[in-house]
């Protein structure tokens, strides 16, 4: 008697399902869903890394640190943000290069834009830069501003949660007034020196205390 299907083929994990989703799709859809499949599954891989991550947390210690594309990593997610938010949400970015674990920047970010849809009244601007040792995730909104009538403080927004998930690398997170009239949240982060360039850090970095 012959195996049944699933007998005969190695199993499959998630990021397997994933890509064949990705290749079964491409072939009879457009350019623009094929486009909103890329951002599905793309958002789909970073929840399942913060899923293994909280899965496996057994202890209070910091994830090791990497040196990451910072604009790069913004810039996805305000590609996946815009799937759930009918405002406009602009993005610009210079290259930009920091040390941290990127799974604790992709909550602390993402977490920021959530935050600056959900109160925005029609337009979000973010803003990567490099200047003087530091990376900076800017985040713009057009609503009401932080502390206006009615608002939320720290705690109920989440931004405990990404000061927590920064100040462990060194960095820090500031709150102002932007010129739209809304809130401007800003994450400052120690720059690190693009792969092709020295590390002063080497083996030896060890986030802030």
């Amino acid at each position: 008697m012959a195996a049944p299907p699933a007998a005969r083929h190695p199993a499959r994990t998630g990021d397997d399902h994933h890509a064949g989703l990705g290749r079964r799709r491409g072939d009879d859809i457009g350019d623009a869903s094929r486009a909103r499949v890329e951002q599905l599954l793309g958002e789909t891989r970073w929840l399942d890394h913060l899923l293994r991550r909280l899965d496996g947390d057994d202890d209070d210690r910091l994830p090791g640190p990497e040196r990451i594309r910072v604009d790069e990593l913004t810039a996805e997610v305000v590609t996946g943000i815009k799937l759930s938010t009918s405002h406009e949400v602009c993005f610009d970015g210079a290259e930009a290069w920091a040390h941290m674990d990127p799974v604790a920047l992709w909550r602390a970010v993402r977490n920021v834009l959530d935050n600056a849809c959900r109160v925005a009244h029609g337009r979000v601007d973010v803003h990567v830069t490099a200047d003087h040792g530091w990376v900076t995730v800017q985040v713009d909104d057009d609503g009401p501003g932080f502390g206006a009538a009615g608002s939320r403080g720290l705690a109920s927004l989440g931004l405990g949660i990404v000061h927590d998930l920064i100040s462990g690398y060194g960095g820090s997170l500031e709150i102002r007034t932007c010129e739209m009239g809304g809130a401007r949240v800003r994450l400052l982060l120690p720059a690190a020196p693009a792969p092709d360039g020295p590390d002063p850090y080497g083996d030896d970095w060890r986030p802030h205390p």
